[in-house]
C-alpha cells in the first residue's frame, strides 16, 4: 500500500476530485456566472462560422440520437410557448415573409403542383 500512496494521481481522477470539491463549495449561483462568463468570452473570440459548425455537429449528434417522437414533442412544445408568447400581428408578419421566400425560391409549376394537391385533397373531403 505504501507503493500505491507514492503514486501521482491521473488528471482524470484530479479532473473528477477538482470538480467534486467545486461542486461541493458552491451553489448554482456560482455555475451560472462562470457559465454566463465564458459564453461572453466565446461570444468576444468566434465568428458566425463558429457557432454554425458547433450547431451543425450538435444537430446530427441530436439526429443519431433521437426518433421521430423526440422532434415531434419538442416542436409541440415550441409551438405552445410560441403561441403564448405572441399574438395574431407575429403569426401574420412570419406568414407573410414566408410566403415571400416561397415565391422567391419557387416558379409557376410548384404552385399548380401543390393547388392540384390540395385540389385533390378537398375533393377527397381531407381538410389537411
Amino acid at each position: 500500500m505504501a507503493e500505491k500512496d507514492n503514486e501521482k494521481m491521473s488528471r482524470e481522477e484530479a479532473g473528477r476530485k477538482g470538480g467534486e470539491a467545486t461542486s461541493n463549495n458552491h451553489g448554482d449561483e456560482f455555475y451560472k456566472e462562470i457559465g454566463e462568463k465564458g459564453g461572453e468570452a466565446t461570444s468576444e473570440s468566434h465568428d458566425k462560422d463558429f457557432y454554425e459548425k458547433i450547431g451543425e455537429k450538435g444537430g446530427e449528434a441530436t439526429s443519431e440520437s433521437h426518433d421521430k417522437d423526440f422532434y415531434e414533442k419538442i416542436g409541440e412544445k415550441g409551438g405552445e410557448a410560441t403561441s403564448e408568447s405572441h399574438d395574431k400581428d407575429f403569426y401574420e408578419k412570419i406568414g407573410e415573409k414566408g410566403g415571400e421566400a416561397t415565391s422567391e425560391s419557387h416558379d409557376k409549376d410548384f404552385y399548380e403542383k401543390i393547388g392540384k394537391k390540395g385540389g385533390e385533397a378537398t375533393s377527397d373531403g381531407d381538410n389537411n
